[in-house]
């Protein structure tokens, strides 16, 4: 589904988005002078298209596969016009849904803002709400997982997606739980995983924060879709194109620092898990050795920052090729999962 608007030309009157995009100043200097065709493949508020477009960008194209974005975008649309489309769907689509060959690609990973601070969706157990998670409003919730999954695929969820050490300890508990009555929310399930954990110390995380994690990217299937999101960037990006990538966690982190290396050449020397592969033409280069973190002064304004970072590759001429799954670092509950579904590379 397209959304669009009416025209109107740049601005200091131009909205702002309410929700505030991470490291985008960093990424807006590193790919100066900001031409071209971009895409925002994790639209949410709109923040990055919009920084794209104000630093000179021609035409973005956002994908979000929730429907809220279609509707919290209303006066980016009209701000924009023609210059700002909005698509729904999902990025690992991407090279599809863009229509066209793009000068760059941004993907923000996670779950936005949007949807962390509405209780109705089920993200958070700061406020309760019903046991959702869904990015979009297709497929099994977490409350369908978490009332319906056998012991073992709980606690494998867990362990794989939270690196939750205490993973077969909290499914089991939830099996127990789920026999007196359905887990429907997310304060009920919050406590019964901080039941089964030490009490939280002052400074420390809340004791259900990486089986939330876990369950989400469960949900939402973020490993299947940050792989095939990569390989349709690759596919989809012009030579000299862009592709930037923000992950708030380290196991998404390493999904991207290990595809851009693997496709500039530089993934080393193989292991006896892992044997070394012919590198093959390289399909990006790497401008920089090192991540972005947020400086101090985004981290005061934005302490949602803190754990991000920001990886950039530059496509070459050379045509996309198959990747190697199994030299990504994906977990290895989303690797059994893809491989069937998508191939081995």
């Amino acid at each position: 589904m397209t959304a669009s608007g009416g025209s109107a030309g740049p601005g200091p009157e131009a909205p702002r988005p309410a929700h505030v995009p991470v490291l985008l100043a960093p990424l807006l200097r590193a790919v100066a002078p900001v031409r071209g065709v971009w895409l925002d493949g994790t639209f949410g508020a709109g923040g990055y298209a919009d920084g794209l477009l104000r630093a000179g960008a021609d035409r973005v194209t956002g994908i979000d596969r929730d429907p809220l974005a279609a509707e919290m975008a209303a006066p980016l649309l009209a701000r924009w016009g023609e210059r700002l489309r909005l698509v729904e769907g999902r990025f690992s689509q991407l090279d599809t849904l863009a229509g066209e060959p793009l000068d760059g690609v941004v993907l923000d990973l996670g779950v936005s803002s949007m949807q962390l601070d509405r209780p109705d969706r089920g993200f958070s157990f700061l406020r309760d709400g019903p046991l959702d998670m869904r990015m979009g409003r297709d497929g099994p919730s977490a409350a369908d997982i978490v009332n319906s999954a056998d012991e073992a695929a709980l606690a494998d969820i867990l362990f794989h997606y939270g690196e939750e050490r205490a993973a077969r300890r909290i499914a089991r508990a939830i099996l127990r739980e789920r026999a007196a009555a359905p887990i429907r929310t997310t304060a009920r399930l919050a406590e019964i995983v901080a039941a089964c954990l030490p009490r939280q110390m002052p400074g420390q995380s809340h004791p259900a924060t990486r089986s939330f994690q876990a369950l989400r990217i469960a949900v939402n299937e973020e490993f299947e879709e940050l792989v095939a999101g990569l390989q349709a960037a690759e596919r989809a990006l012009r030579p000299g194109g862009w592709l930037a990538v923000v992950s708030f966690h380290s196991m998404e982190d390493r999904v991207v620092k290990r595809f851009l290396q693997l496709r500039a050449g530089q993934a080393g020397g193989g292991s006896r898990h892992a044997p070394e592969r012919p590198a093959g033409p390289a399909r990006f280069s790497l401008p920089f050795r090192r991540p972005t973190a947020p400086d101090a002064e985004e981290l005061a304004a934005n302490p949602r920052a803190r754990s991000a970072l920001l990886r950039l590759g530059r496509r070459t001429d050379a045509p996309a090729g198959p990747v190697e799954l199994g030299a990504l670092g994906v977990p290895a509950l989303a690797l059994r999962a893809m491989t069937p579904a998508r191939g081995r590379g």
